[in-house]
């Protein structure tokens, strides 16, 4: 768990952190949740090989009648025709073909075995458990952050490889001791997404990985599927035309019609494209290679993934001789016997990390304390709160009143700041989980409790340099300059997290009516 604590003048924050009432479509916002739900799917497994017995049985069945049935015809009715003289045999025989065929042909039995399995499946829907069509999108939106973010090729997360192309060859950036391979349809619905939201730069990348599993499958289809081979193509096929690539969209179409002949849709698309080319000649030079889209509500984006991907190895900023680290105690008889790690990692703005500032058995508790009222973290918007793509997380408040470690830590702070953080000179602590690629993009105002494998720095845009993140560590910086205004060199963010689960307590504490108590940083301009 990585640990925040930061000072402000007063409670006017650019971007303040509200709760709002728990949505059940929000799984893909905290990795706790997304844990959860490995425990829905095994009731789903439980419910799933319960139908696969009773449906065993039943074909058992079957295959018994066929067995008895197919040896009257071998062994008896092939035999020599006094065998039909037997009142028994004749009898059985129409028996078998008045009733025993019908009992059998309108049994109700698979009827049955399914709706019991449904009725499984429904109850479980019924606890709210289920991810919604909204957690589907927001994890396949996180799966395309970590794409952007990180610079992955698609090619290598579908092969369960987090790789990036370096002087033309891909490099792994990480390597998961865990991994799957992603399915054709598991491309089409990331692919789809991206469609739906007209980003043809994702939906391109991601539906030709879909086009080519389902090619190499031969084609066909899984009951489990949403997406078929014709789909993926479909989508695929108006993607490059979008992006002005005609040619490969009518071959695509082309294609699409070999496997649905009759679509007329798609017959008229083929004859448009056709038209495109004839009118407007592609240039044998001309570019087709997919370009990024720019970002208008993000000046700060090259920079800030930079520094996520470099993840606190910027040697221009670290080799400052000027930084340093020792061993703190500010002064305070609580910490002479035991000073803390701190290393100071920058002086403008005044940024500090404190080593092993809570223990794993604390970091633990917070974690559990904090689990039943995670809501989903919104952002605010004029006077109101709302939820934003930006900011991907849940988080809760702890009062010091709800378990003992939170008043050990609000006192291990004013030990290391020399300043009051209880109300009204501090909000209460606020305990973060971040969910798929969860992030906070550049933001002004803003620690872990937990350690991550891989992502999820924080960087501070205007200063050039990221912070990896460190397990029991507590991140400080001042927000303000002594004079109350806003320091903008603190503009920072939380980068995506690639793999792992981030915990963040945030401690803001209000500066105003205690301004001389700034003591810990040792930049007198400060």
């Amino acid at each position: 768990m990585l640990y925040y604590f930061k000072s402000i003048y007063s409670a006017c924050v650019i971007i303040r952190v509200i709760l709002m009432p728990l949505s059940f479509g929000e799984m893909y916002t905290s990795l706790l949740n997304v844990k959860q739900a490995i425990n829905v799917e095994r009731q789903l497994i439980d419910h799933l090989e319960t139908y696969i017995e009773h449906e065993s049985e039943r074909l058992e069945d079957i295959k018994r009648f066929y067995a008895k049935v197919s040896d009257l015809h071998s062994e008896v009715y092939s035999g020599p025709s006094a065998a039909m003289a037997n009142p028994l045999v004749a009898f059985t025989l129409i028996k078998r073909l008045q009733s025993e065929w019908l009992n059998l042909i309108y049994s109700d039995e698979a009827q049955e075995n399914t709706q019991d399995f449904r009725s499984g499946y429904e109850e479980v829907e019924k606890e709210g458990s289920l991810p919604k069509l909204e957690d589907l999108q927001g994890a396949a939106k996180g799966l395309m952050r970590l794409q952007d973010v990180y610079a992955l090729q698609v090619g290598g997360l579908v092969r369960g490889h987090f790789q990036r192309i370096t002087d033309g060859n891909p490099i792994d950036i990480y390597s998961p001791t865990v991994s799957v391979h992603l399915s054709g349809d598991d491309c089409f619905l990331v692919g789809k997404v991206a469609y739906e939201l007209e980003d043809y730069y994702h939906s391109v990348q991601w539906l030709e990985e879909s086009v080519r599993l389902f090619r190499g499958a031969g084609g066909e289809w899984s009951p489990e599927n949403e997406g078929t081979l014709e789909d993926a193509l479909d989508h695929l096929a108006f993607s490059h035309f979008k992006t002005g690539n005609i040619s490969y969209a009518l071959s695509l179409s082309q294609e699409l019609l070999n496997h649905d002949p009759m679509n007329g849709r798609v017959l008229k698309n083929v004859q448009k494209y056709e038209r495109l080319l004839v009118d407007s000649p592609p240039l044998l030079s001309t570019d087709t290679g997919l370009k990024r889209p720019n970002t208008t509500y993000l000046r700060t984006r090259n920079t800030y993934e930079r520094l996520c991907r470099t993840q606190g190895t910027q040697p221009t900023h670290y080799e400052n001789p000027r930084l340093f680290c020792d061993y703190f105690n500010n002064d305070s008889p609580g910490l002479l016997l035991q000073p803390i790690r701190r290393e100071v990692l920058s002086l403008q703005p005044y940024v500090v990390l404190y080593h092993s500032f809570i223990t794993d058995s604390e970091a633990e508790s917070i974690r559990e304390l904090a689990q039943t009222g995670l809501r989903r973290s919104v952002v605010a918007s004029g006077e109101e709160q709302a939820t934003a793509e930006y900011r991907i997380s849940k988080s809760a408040w702890l009062k010091e009143t709800a378990h003992p470690i939170i008043g050990r830590l609000d006192q291990r702070i004013t030990l290391l700041t020399s300043l009051n953080v209880q109300p009204p000179y501090a909000e209460y602590l606020q305990v973060v989980n971040y969910g798929i690629g969860g992030h906070y993009e550049p933001h002004f105002d803003h620690a872990t409790l937990s350690s991550v494998d891989a992502g999820g720095s924080t960087a501070f845009i205007h200063a050039n340099f990221s912070v990896p993140v460190l397990e029991n560590a507590a991140l400080f910086w001042w927000n303000l300059h002594r004079n109350g205004q806003g320091d903008g060199d603190t503009l920072h963010a939380g980068c995506p997290v690639l793999v792992g689960d981030k915990w963040v307590a945030n401690k803001w504490i209000h500066e105003y009516g205690q301004e001389f108590q700034r003591r810990c940083s040792p930049n007198p301009e400060e």
